[in-house]
């Protein structure tokens, strides 16, 4: 492990130099209380996220990962769904041993901050897609670890919360407020125009929150992306950032990982990974586009295909509209995956546009999308 100097990132780990300590006396404090002593800032790295993050090895020798949940008025919210689900997972010993997560340390509400064992060596799935270790087998077990987490019944008493998710979010899909508007990069103004200059589908997209709405409810994980499963080098994996937990629509998740493997089509529509030949075109027509974004679809389909086995194993009793409300949102996936492209973008390239065509073609005939997306049973 080694520690990132004020200013460095390491975009191949995900990790970024992190905020001075001394700024923040609360953190040490807080470790201080847990009883591991303090961070030892020669390891102190920061993965990259929309939290600040603190990670090392601590004077006790325990590697430790401590979050301060940032963010406005859903910051606490999302530290109380993060505090339910260990709660719901301790109460379900069972159900601990099917999703494995991080060990939880402890939290310290008032602070926002929450401490979790370090997992320095493990690799995230978002690593392993692209480096293409992530086999079938382990999307099998995936889904069956996602299945269990849905089938876990709740008792009275528990307080999950049964609120909506905060996206989509259908007010600013009716119109920006100007302060937003007048903050977005040009990658983001361009993002929100394909999304408000089609009426078509916005009704799409508020009619699956409607669907969603009418949906039976279970414990879901609710922001459910392939960076979020740990994988250690002794084998298994682990899953990671609860602060969407909460009771919804089971194929929120389940699109959510279809919609991870058809956005990575997508983007490899102009790369070379699994060609068979060698392909070079100095210029991507509307036809070729189409054509190799059916072959990169089709290659990638046995890891959704998987996900669905594992799932369907351990679920084998869905409703009738569950595989296609499931590629519904795999369609929605791909826009929430414009959005935030066009945060980190100047400007939208082609192959991020035909992103949002492919998603929207799910999102609007979600029915004729599900078997080329695997979402079948055998």
């Amino acid at each position: 492990m080694t520690a990132l100097k004020n200013g460095e990132t390491d975009t191949a780990k995900g990790w970024m130099a992190p905020i001075d300590l001394d700024r923040v006396p609360d953190v040490e404090a807080f470790l201080d209380r847990l009883g591991y002593g303090r961070f030892d800032r020669e390891t102190l790295v920061a993965p990259i996220g929309r939290n600040e993050v603190w990670a090392g090895r601590t004077d006790s020798g325990r590697k430790v990962f401590v979050k301060r949940l940032i963010g406005g008025d859903d910051a606490k919210p999302r530290l109380r769904r993060m505090l339910a689900f260990e709660r719901f997972k301790a109460a379900r010993p069972v159900l601990a041993d099917q999703v494995r997560t991080p060990a939880f340390l402890g939290a310290d509400e008032d602070a926002g901050l929450v401490a979790f064992d370090f997992m320095d060596e493990a690799r995230n799935g978002a690593e392993a897609m692209i480096e293409e270790s992530f086999g079938d087998e382990l999307a099998r077990q995936v889904g069956e670890a996602i299945g269990h987490l849905h089938n876990a019944g709740t008792q009275a008493g528990e307080g999950l919360d049964d609120g909506p998710f905060p996206l989509p979010d259908l007010r600013l899909l009716r119109g920006l407020p100007l302060e937003m508007w007048h903050n977005l990069s040009y990658g983001e103004m361009e993002s929100w125009s394909i999304l408000h200059g089609d009426p078509e589908l916005m009704r799409g997209i508020l009619a699956l929150c409607e669907w969603e709405s009418r949906s039976a409810k279970v414990p879901v994980h609710g922001d459910f992306r392939v960076d979020q499963l740990l994988l250690p080098e002794d084998g298994g994996f682990q899953i990671t950032d609860w602060e969407d937990f909460r009771l919804g629509d089971p194929a929120r998740d389940v699109g959510a990982f279809a919609g991870e493997w058809l956005f990575r089509s997508i983007l490899d529509i102009v790369s070379a990974r699994g060609d068979e030949v060698v392909f070079e075109a100095a210029e991507f027509t509307h036809e070729m586009v189409l054509q190799r974004g059916a072959e990169k679809i089709e290659r990638l389909r046995p890891r959704i295909h998987g996900f669905w086995q594992g799932y369907r194993a351990v679920r084998p009793g869905l409703d009738d509209e569950f595989a296609a409300r499931a590629t519904a949102f795999a369609g929605w996936h791909m826009m929430d995956r414009l959005l935030a492209s066009g945060a980190r973008s100047a400007k939208l390239s082609g192959i991020q546009r035909a992103a949002a065509g492919i998603g929207r073609t799910a999102l609007l005939a979600p029915a004729r999308f599900t078997i080329a997306l695997g979402l079948e049973d055998e």
